[in-house]
Parts: C-alpha cells; structure tokens; sequence
C-alpha cells in the first residue's frame, strides 16, 4: 500500500502541527492503520458519496491526539483520504480540527480527483 499526500494536506499537517505538537505522529499511527485496513469503518470512518468521482472517498472522524489528553470525547481531527483499491494506494487530501471546521472541503476533493 502506498500512501501520497497532495499539497493542501501537507499545508493543513504544518499549520496544524504549530499547535498541536504530536500531530505528526498522531497521524503515523493513522498511517499504520490505514496501511492495514484502509476501507471505511463504521463509526470511525465513512464513505463520502455523491461527489460524482470515480474512486472511493473516506472521512476519518475520530483521530485522537496526544495533545488532547484531559480534553474529552469531543475533542480530535478528521481526515480526508481517497483510497484507490485498484491502485493499492491511498492520497491523504485534507486535515482539520473538527471544532473549527464543520464538514469536509468538496471542492478541494473534486479539483484533485477529476
């Protein structure tokens, strides 16, 4: 399995990392699962449908994070990814703190997967 990250993604890890220090490695076990299993799986990930691409869209709504302790339940990312089962490759496409930003950037999902 191969793993990409487009340029947005990268842009969202930096920003975030300033703040939250162990993001970077938060996201290396994300990896490390995603590596083994990287199909949705309910209630931790879900298909994003309707966006009218050919491949399979997945948002992670529950990444913990070692700077969150004593935060609560509420508190975590959500990770936008492509998986392309064919391929056997995974494109991170976005990150972001889901007390800051609501849903998903599906603009940004179409303009990288025409």
């Amino acid at each position: 399995m191969k793993i990409e990250e487009i340029e947005e993604y990268k842009k969202d890890l930096k920003r975030l990392s300033k703040k939250y220090r162990t993001l970077p490695e938060d996201i290396e076990v994300v990896k490390k699962v995603l590596f083994v299993s990287p199909n949705e799986r309910p209630p931790f990930s879900f298909r994003i449908d309707n966006l009218g691409i050919e491949t399979c869209v997945i948002i992670v709504k529950k990444i913990a994070s070692k700077s969150f302790k004593g935060k609560g339940v509420n508190s975590g990312f959500r990770l936008i990814y492509a998986h392309f089962e064919n391929e056997n490759r995974i494109v991170l496409i976005e990150l972001f703190y889901k007390s800051k930003k609501e849903i998903e950037d599906k603009e940004r999902i179409m303009n990288n997967f025409k």
